[in-house]
């Protein structure tokens, strides 16, 4: 059976990693696009959006219905990019350990 104090402080190096982890994912931004880098939109390594780009072709009352569509594709593409590098760098954290369903360390 392993030492106590060992245990812990494994504990303890897991969650420093654990915050150094959410700190880098903070400053992360992550682009999703869509119709052909028409709208681009960015958000941080958390999902909260940092930035939008429309191409100005876009900007017409006629195409009011097609550019909500391809802000929410766009959104929906960085949210996958944002979410793939999440589990990226869970795996890195746990050394690829898979967690319980439903585990969160964050």
């Amino acid at each position: 059976m392993k030492n106590p104090f060992d245990i812990m402080k494994q504990v303890q190096h897991m969650q420093e990693r654990a915050q150094h982890l959410q700190e880098e994912l903070a400053a992360m931004e992550i682009a999703g696009e869509s119709g052909g880098g028409l709208v681009r939109v960015t958000l941080d390594g958390k999902g909260s959006m940092k930035g939008i780009r429309i191409d100005p072709s876009l900007m017409r009352p006629e195409e009011t219905e097609i550019l909500e569509d391809l802000i929410v594709a766009a959104t929906t593409d960085a949210k996958g990019k944002v979410e793939a590098q999440m589990h990226s760098k869970m795996a890195e954290l746990t050394g690829g350990l898979p967690l319980p369903p439903g585990m969160k360390l964050f």
